[in-house]
């Protein structure tokens, strides 16, 4: 029996193993063709003969009048906005729908489900069109705004995880003298760390992956997000540049990345939690 189970488990690792290289392949494949040659973007070896790092900082400075010091800038600043405004607006309307009482509380939480499984597209042209009649338009307002009602989704993921919190906590820092926004503050939210950490987590790569959003809304180069430079690579050249424009779009991936193992923890423990609460 032993032996049958050690056999078991060599062959369930030499399974994984193989199913790791298969996933990670492509990603091999992309660090070693951003230091290609055009002469060797189409081979079939993994790595490059001669490392091109060049395709780095020439990449970095190939757009006209703009280095992607400015994108990066860009999409930063929007998403650190979003990010913050969705954790907050989110904290606070999942705390209203689960530890309050209004009318028609149970209506309002089912609409707020129901917008979840409407499609984006629905409502663009309905959107677009108040933002333009806002003169919103080539501004990063139509990105950052719409953040400030919270997100169904960030919602629904705190009302879940709150609900969680025993509400013994609640009427003991009431009878300290502690106000209902006290309680929010003081007690919800650091026990809600996690969840907020994991709407953060969510929202800043969502949001630095956008493409759709900025496309729709910003006109003028100098407002671009990272996403939008990456196609000016197509778009201005008629031979294009494969390996300066993978090396820059290997670059655009690492914030995200980095954001997410830096708080790998605490977005596993929210996610966990979240799912076991509620």
């Amino acid at each position: 029996m032993t032996r049958m189970m050690k056999k078991s488990n060599l062959l369930v690792h030499l399974f994984m193993i193989e199913f790791c290289v298969v996933m990670f392949y492509p990603l091999l494949w992309w660090i070693g063709a951003s230091f290609k040659s055009m002469a060797e973007i189409g081979l079939p070896t993994l790595f490059p003969k001669e490392w091109l790092w060049q395709n780095y900082t020439e990449g970095w400075v190939a757009l006209p009048k703009y280095t992607f010091t400015r994108f990066f800038m860009n999409s930063l600043k929007l998403n650190v906005a979003t990010t913050v405004l969705h954790a907050v607006t989110a904290s606070l309307v999942a705390f209203g729908f689960a530890r309050l009482t209004f009318p028609l509380k149970g209506l309002w939480f089912s609409v707020l489900l129901m917008t979840l499984m409407l499609p984006g597209q629905v409502t663009l042209i309905p959107q677009y069109t108040m933002f333009h009649s806002f003169d919103w338009i080539n501004t990063y307002l139509p990105l950052i705004v719409p953040s400030a009602m919270g997100g169904a989704f960030f919602i629904f993921l705190m009302v879940q995880f709150i609900r969680g919190i025993p509400r013994e906590l609640d009427e003991s820092a009431k009878i300290d003298g502690c106000s209902l926004f006290g309680i929010y503050l003081r007690i919800i939210m650091p026990l809600t760390l996690p969840a907020l950490i994991t709407v953060t987590i969510f929202s800043f790569i969502w949001g630095w992956d956008d493409y759709f959003g900025p496309l729709i809304y910003l006109n003028t180069v100098g407002t671009y997000t990272v996403p939008l430079a990456l196609r000016m690579f197509i778009d201005s050249q008629s031979a294009v540049a494969w390996g300066q424009l993978l090396a820059m779009s290997l670059l655009s991936v690492l914030p995200p990345v980095l954001i997410f193992f830096l708080a790998q923890k605490h977005f596993v423990e929210g996610i966990a939690t979240t799912g076991l609460k509620g």
